[in-house]
């Protein structure tokens, strides 16, 4: 049986602004994503998402709705990654600029090109803004070769 892991994410939209919140994260997964984090033991998965949001930029954000799912096998490890990928437009509180996991800012949507994106996740962003698939599931094999698969 392999292990499995929960995460959240949550792209949080300013319509007015037209741009996204990111984390240009510096420890673990380096580059631009969306904030997020795991799901702590016995947690709900939306209540996870509140609390990483609140945790990693000072926003409280109200319904958010999920996009899609997110998960990935690694054969190494025998280990699947599940993340819950949310939208959210309404949001209020007071942006930190900076947390442990990095700069925190707002990018407007025709900018997004210009990023440097934490590795793998220029893949899902069809999820959030396309409504395309549900789901992207990866498989990494034992070399590191990474496949995609879009449902």
């Amino acid at each position: 049986m392999e292990k499995v892991i929960l995460t959240n994410m949550c792209m949080i939209y300013d319509k007015i602004n037209n741009q996204v919140l990111f984390v240009n994260r510096k420890k673990s997964w380096p580059g631009f994503a969306f904030p997020g984090g795991h799901v702590e033991n016995k947690e709900p998965i939306v209540p996870s998402v509140i609390r990483e949001i609140k945790e990693e930029t000072g926003l409280d954000i109200i319904n958010p709705k999920l996009a899609g799912i997110r998960d990935w096998y690694e054969e190494d490890a025998n280990e699947r990654t599940v993340s819950f990928l949310f939208v959210c437009e309404t949001f209020s509180g007071t942006l930190k600029e900076e947390t442990d996991e990095g700069k925190v800012e707002w990018v407007k949507i025709n900018e997004l090109d210009s990023l440097q994106y934490a590795y793998g996740f220029k893949q899902q962003l069809p999820l959030f803004f396309e409504n395309k698939w549900v789901e992207i599931f990866s498989y990494i094999d034992k070399n590191r070769n990474t496949k995609y698969l879009f449902y």
